[in-house]
């Protein structure tokens, strides 16, 4: 596992607890794909290729009651909404573009099918020109 950036730990100050959950994730899309940059802004962390293709961030997008221990909220853009249980808040900010909010509460969820969608939110921003 990659050490992180002081951006990075920057970022978690205030969810240490979540630290290891994102470097699971941060691991799979640098792993996966051929074409990832990464950039630490105030309020999210923004994976792009030739577009943004995925977020993370702590945007509360269920109860809080509803919320595991430890947490962070993927958005994904899609080309197609998504049905699916997993998928906390859909929207469609733009004709043909989904955006997608779900609630990550442990590694074991960056399972086959979210890589899947993972993956097709890579396709949708590289097809982007």
């Amino acid at each position: 596992m990659r050490a992180p950036d002081d951006d990075t730990l920057l970022f978690f100050a205030g969810h240490s607890e979540a630290l290891g959950l994102y470097q699971a994730l941060e691991e799979l899309l640098f792993g996966s794909f051929p074409r990832v940059n990464k950039r630490v802004q105030k309020t999210q962390i923004t994976f792009y290729n030739s577009h943004v293709f995925a977020c993370v961030s702590f945007t509360r997008v269920k109860r809080k009651a509803e919320l595991p221990e430890v947490w962070l909220t993927l958005t994904l853009g899609l080309p197609v909404p998504l049905d699916s249980p997993r998928v906390a808040v859909k929207c469609e900010p733009y004709p043909g573009r989904w955006t997608h909010h779900f609630v990550l509460g442990s590694a074991d969820e960056l399972n086959g099918e979210m890589m899947a969608w993972i993956r097709a939110a890579y396709t949708f921003a590289e097809a982007k020109k």
